[in-house]
């Protein structure tokens, strides 16, 4: 009996997605279980499976088109294994690499990169669940350093290039002769994701009365608490002491003091939030996410820096769950790691506050009467001006200010 591929419902906020890649082409015989298709949504790529074991006998929708929950995707004929054709699939010698992904346990960013870097992923060693392998590993065997997976890898490295003669200079009129050359234009199409945080971005903008408010902070009470405990910190919880877990835990003692930054507006109502779910934004290749610490107010410094560096992995690698996206209460950005000093942050709808941190970076500022230099950083506060005054505003970053500079106040707030 045939059996419908389709799309499945993945959480209530998606309700679209577009065929990324068919991992199987008509007439492949597949089994229960097995990928076949790859799609995109504006928050998670995943995989949709076979169903039932048969014939990949229908593709309805080509890879790039868009697709809604519960359409279908393709048809699987059953029991027609016997019936597929050997000469519907290429010798074994003329075989992409990329088809032992479909005996491989890997991430669809694992698969893309094995394609990009000509890995063979059947001979990589995942370090993801279960086996699984990810982005990172595929990268790691590219370069040689994670099993032998590449042709580039195995051969043996070319002979040093001749050393080459120095020209001599060009007469004045050469040089500054314009060089002609081919003007090149390239169209791609958006990514889900992409489209979908273009929409966003200008919706915040169209239905926001955004603000942004600006101070900077000391950040040598920080860096030093840093430097005397970052060595225990690391033998102790794995991972090294940032300055996220600072920020995360001063802007709840903020939200604590000014709870309107942590409302959102439905209607002609507040929807004040008594818990602290604190969005971190993540910076991938596919794009910016923003998941979610859950319950932030209950966690140690350990907690938070762990989930951080997990987050970012798995961004990377397109391994975050819907489950680590959804909510969100008030969020933090932290455009210093690319190396900005000023920035206003946009809203993430339907939160009414995001803090902004920006780079580091050595100061004159006045202590005691002479002028010093300390590592100081520009904080923005970003907010929805309809139900955020201007005063609590500023008072909300002077008081994330005031705990980030005294860290000893964070375990009093």
């Amino acid at each position: 009996m045939p059996a419908n591929i389709v799309v499945p419902e993945v959480g209530e906020s998606i309700v679209d997605a577009r065929v990324a890649k068919w991992l199987r082409k008509e007439g492949d015989a597949v089994s229960a279980g097995d990928p076949l298709v790859e799609l995109e949504t504006d928050k998670i790529d995943l995989e949709v499976s076979a169903p039932q074991a048969g014939v990949l006998k229908r593709i309805d929708r080509k890879d790039g088109e868009d697709v809604k929950v519960g359409e279908v995707l393709g048809v699987i004929e059953e029991g027609a294994a016997a019936a597929a054709s050997p000469a519907s699939s290429p010798p074994p010698d003329s075989q992409p690499k990329a088809a032992s992904a479909e005996k491989t346990r890997s991430t669809p960013a694992a698969r893309r990169a094995a394609e990009e870097h000509d890995v063979d992923l059947s001979r990589v060693r995942g370090s993801g669940d279960a086996g699984r392998v990810m982005k990172r590993d595929v990268e790691q065997a590219a370069t040689g350093g994670n099993g032998r997976g590449t042709q580039a890898a195995e051969a043996e490295k070319p002979a040093a290039p001749e050393p080459v003669k120095a020209r001599p200079a060009p007469p004045v009129a050469e040089m500054t002769r314009p060089v002609s050359g081919d003007r090149t234009e390239e169209r791609v199409r958006m990514s889900k994701r992409r489209a979908t945080i273009a929409k966003r971005l200008v919706e915040a903008q169209s239905t926001a009365a955004m603000l942004t408010t600006f101070n900077e902070v000391d950040m040598s009470a920080v860096m030093a608490l840093r430097e005397r405990h970052k060595q225990s910190f690391k033998e102790r919880h794995g991972v090294g002491l940032g300055i996220a877990s600072f920020f995360v835990k001063a802007s709840i003692g903020a939200l604590r003091a000014f709870p309107r930054l942590n409302a959102e507006i439905q209607g002609d109502e507040m929807i004040l939030k008594h818990y602290y779910d604190i969005g971190v934004a993540v910076g991938a290749s596919e794009g910016l996410v923003v998941p979610v610490l859950r319950d932030a107010d209950r966690m140690s410094f350990a907690q938070i820096e762990q989930h951080i560096r997990e987050f970012a992995k798995r961004a990377e690698d397109g391994t975050l769950s819907l489950a680590d996206l959804k909510g969100g209460t008030f969020t933090i950005t932290n455009g210093g790691v690319f190396g900005s000093l000023l920035s206003t942050p946009i809203l993430n709808p339907p939160q009414v506050g995001i803090l902004g941190l920006h780079a580091i970076q050595q100061r004159p500022i006045g202590v005691s009467g002479q002028i010093v230099l300390h590592p100081m950083m520009y904080v923005a506060l970003t907010y929805d001006h309809r139900i955020v005054d201007g005063a609590e505003a500023v008072q909300f970053l002077v008081r994330v200010k005031q705990l980030v500079e005294d860290p000893g106040a964070l375990l009093l707030d």
